[in-house]
């Protein structure tokens, strides 16, 4: 384990941070990480703002800060699944629902709220949607997804007509009320409250979990190590357009350490009180702690036999009678004396537990998602097995002074200054990454190793590190966290093998994953100075497919009562099977009445279609100079699919020539009885028949190569706008040492390799600004505000230039997320 980057305050912003008030930090499935600091008012120490900072990990400096309107210090932060809605509540009972403004992840505003006025909030959940998957480390050598992440049968917390799951909140308060808010369908809260049982007690914590079910368990205490800790059943429904919700008693448990002798009153106070996993109910975490230390302790729900009465066991057995069982809370492990406990963040990967599972993690060295994480107040942080508590790795921080074999540091510790130490901590969903925000304010982002430090081979390495990129393809979670830990050496052996695996999976969901796995390639491509090149052919895959699949869905058929083939399956099926290099000759197979199409949305396209034209001459221009895998351009040489997906839209913008000129793509040439389109196809069929994926790859010919050498004194080759290097923090994190960073300056950090960049990927300053997604220029300096991806860095105008239908689809596709997936964020306007 070992720090990747810290991001602080600068010295001139007056916040503090008592220590009695507890930071709170939150990391959603979508990389982003929210936690809260206090800002208080030199003049009036009274006047306090309770703020809310949220960050993608990958631009950590680009901070937006909100003033969360909470009249009490910030209790709970809670991501929903989709990692796109925050929640927050108060000591106050005032909960809000934050989301993106304008799907940008640097612009927020509270949309919801609902309040228990006067009762703060102690613990704070979404309803369950009821999507539960279990990772198998035993399959990891399967080649079927769904072996390896296999579907749980799990019922939403409450559904509506038709098993829909139905979205809300649910929450504690320190009266020992349970409140739950319900989002209809129109957008109306639905808002009840219950109390957890008949004596309404004290709740000084709680955490919530859910069950297979579609029920919710309530684990709470009142603080003290002496009290018994409760469990409550707690079912929503609603009646008549109204909320309810029934409450029942589970069975309890006392703490281990009180009733040891040893250690009755060593520690009065209940600290922490988790369960181990969201969907898990039967497995709970507590700590227990003193002003010097801590112990924890691990217990399991379990069912027991009930012991029959002597006068009942001589009776003659009913056949099918069962003896009667019982729930019980049993121990599974303790802890010894511990540094006293300031943070517990527990693993986010639903990994299976079952002893194979167990097993084959054990030899295998397969640690994430099995360990959970304890910060210690002298800034140490340890993470422990979560069913047997021993150690499997310890990270000491800057201010910790406690060694390995330094006994007097504890000692030494307890007299000094209030070391530097972990206030809030968070697993990322991998759990490869742990955030955690420390006493001042700071947000520190750790590496965690997948085999906790110990020696693997490269093999071994590379097999854990694809095992969890296919689990984030499959869930659509970010891998920004997988990226911490692939080394430039591994990245042609990561995207090769991630490759072959996608090629083994059932078409369907080859279909599902197409772009995802695209994007995956791209992100891991950028690692590497070696296959930087590489992953501007991802992205422009990315751009080609969208760009096909756009135009093909213009097209209409001509008859209503068609066969099972749309107009662009046609399309494909003709263009594979004919290979001829005329373009004149495939046009008049196709049934061209299928391709009429009204003026104005082919000619509010035109830059898409020039961007396609643009990119065939790139190519085939450019064949000559492929001696190596370094140049753009390079992986579409032997790319099949994508040559007959070019080939393809070519013979569509030569029909639509014929019924809008202005929508053909512009070439200068140097004559003026030049055919560019009929040039441009010829070459590309050629090229296309090298690679075809029904026979073995071949070398383009000498005749070919010739060709191509000439294009260049035929027609003007365009300068291609890559998309530029991104200007996250990832690929500056090749290196051991931690990066120190501040909030809201962009720093300027060295690169991951040593080398020069290539030369397409170098931009001057006096440069043209391109729109990378409507493939049009935005001058020198752009008077539009922008907005650029977080994880490939594609910038895009914020509103839209256009009025035509047609554009405003186009662009209604990426409103939400990039052509890869990744979020939006408001470019700065310095940066733009």
């Amino acid at each position: 384990m070992e720090l990747a980057y810290v991001c602080e305050w600068e010295k001139r912003l007056k916040s503090s941070h008592c220590p009695s008030i507890p930071l709170v930090c939150s990391w959603s499935c979508r990389n982003l990480v929210a936690f809260t600091t206090d800002l208080r008012n030199d003049d009036d120490d009274k006047d306090v703002s309770h703020m809310i900072h949220i960050i993608d990990t990958e631009h950590p400096w680009d901070v937006f800060s909100i003033n969360s309107g909470h009249t009490e210090v910030i209790s709970c932060l809670e991501w929903d699944q989709s990692g796109s809605r925050l929640l927050s509540a108060d000591g106050d009972g005032q909960i809000r629902c934050w989301s993106m403004s304008d799907h940008l992840v640097n612009s927020w505003e509270s949309v919801l709220s609902s309040s228990l006025d006067g009762d703060p909030i102690v613990a704070l959940s979404w309803l369950h949607n009821g999507v539960k998957l279990a990772l198998h480390v035993e399959m990891s050598g399967s080649t079927n997804f769904g072996e390896k992440f296999s579907r749980v049968k799990f019922s939403p917390s409450l559904t509506l007509f038709g098993g829909k799951p139905m979205e809300g909140w649910l929450a504690v308060t320190v009266s020992g009320l349970v409140t739950v808010s319900l989002l209809k369908p129109g957008g109306a809260l639905l808002t009840a409250s219950e109390s957890l049982c008949r004596l309404r007690g004290r709740v000084a914590l709680a955490d919530i979990a859910f069950t297979g079910g579609g029920n919710i368990v309530v684990a709470a205490t009142d603080g003290s190590s002496s009290s018994p800790v409760q469990f409550y059943k707690v079912v929503v429904s609603v009646v008549n357009e109204k909320c309810r919700i029934d409450t029942e008693l589970l069975p309890s448990l006392f703490l281990r350490c009180t009733t040891d002798p040893m250690r009755r009153e060593k520690y009065p106070a209940v600290t922490h009180l988790k369960f181990l996993t969201r969907e898990n109910s039967e497995q709970v975490l507590l700590s227990a702690s003193n002003q010097n230390g801590s112990i924890v302790e691990c217990w399991s729900l379990r069912k027991e036999g009930l012991p029959v009465n002597n006068i009942f066991q001589h009776r003659s057995p009913v056949v099918g009678e069962k003896q009667p069982t019982i729930l019980k809370w049993r121990i599974l492990t303790t802890t010894g004396d511990l540094e006293r406990v300031s943070a517990v963040a527990l693993p986010k990967l639903p990994i299976s537990i079952s002893n194979t599972d167990l097993k084959v993690a054990s030899d295998t060295k397969f640690c994430p998602g099995l360990g959970l994480a304890l910060a210690f107040h002298d800034g140490s942080i340890q993470i422990l097995h979560r069913l047997s508590l021993h150690t499997m790795g310890v990270f000491y921080g800057s201010s910790s002074t406690q060694r390995p074999g330094d006994e007097t540091a504890i000692k030494r510790q307890r007299t000094a200054v209030p070391a530097l130490h972990f206030k809030a901590l968070q697993f990322s969903w991998t759990s490869l990454a742990l955030a955690g925000v420390d006493n001042h304010g700071k947000l520190h982002m750790l590496r965690v190793s997948p085999s906790m430090g110990q020696v693997l081979e490269m093999n071994t390495t590379l097999r854990h590190l694809l095992f969890l990129l296919e689990y984030c393809m499959v869930t659509g979670y970010d891998w920004w966290d997988v990226l911490l830990h692939v080394q430039p050496n591994m990245v042609h052996n990561l995207v090769e093998k991630l490759h072959e695996e996608y090629m083994r999976q059932n078409q369907a969901l080859q279909q599902v994953l197409a772009t995802r796995i695209v994007a995956v390639k791209a992100s891991l491509c950028k690692l590497s100075t070696a296959t930087a090149a590489r992953a501007c052919d991802f992205h422009a895959k990315l751009l080609l497919i969208a760009i096909s699949s756009t135009l093909k869905s213009l097209l209409r058929p001509h008859v209503l009562n068609t066969p099972d083939k749309s107009p662009g399956d046609r399309l494909s099926e003709i263009c594979t099977k004919n290979t001829d290099t005329e373009i004149d000759k495939v046009m008049i197979i196709l049934k061209t009445e299928e391709f009429v199409l009204d003026g104005p949305p082919l000619q509010s396209l035109q830059q898409l279609i020039q961007w396609v034209g643009d990119f065939v001459l790139y190519l085939l221009a450019n064949l000559p100079n492929q001696g190596s895998m370094v140049r753009p351009g390079f992986g579409f040489m032997r790319d099949g699919a994508s040559l007959g997906m070019l080939r393809e839209m070519l013979v569509m913008i030569r029909i639509w020539g014929l019924l809008k000129p202005d929508c053909l793509p512009t070439f200068t040439a140097t004559s003026d009885s030049q055919d560019s389109m009929q040039l441009l196809f010829r070459l590309l069929t050629k090229l296309w028949l090298c690679s075809r994926d029904d026979g073995p790859p071949q070398e383009p010919d000498e005749s070919l190569i010739d060709e191509c050498c000439l294009l260049p004194s035929q027609l003007l080759v365009p300068s291609m706008d890559w998309l530029p290097v991104n200007d996250g923090v990832i690929v500056k994190l090749q290196g051991k040492h931690p990066l120190r960073l501040q909030f809201g300056k962009a720093a300027s950090l060295p690169g991951a390799g040593s080398s020069a960049p290539l030369e397409v990927f170098t931009r001057s300053p006096g440069s043209q600004k391109m729109d990378n997604l409507r493939c049009v220029h935005m001058g020198v300096s752009p008077t539009e505000e922008s907005k650029a991806c977080t994880r490939c860095g594609c910038v895009t105008m914020l509103r839209s230039p256009n009025k035509t239908n047609a554009m405003k689809q186009w662009e209604q596709r990426w409103i939400k997320n990039c052509l890869c997936g990744g979020l939006w964020r408001r470019i700065p306007s310095t940066l733009t």
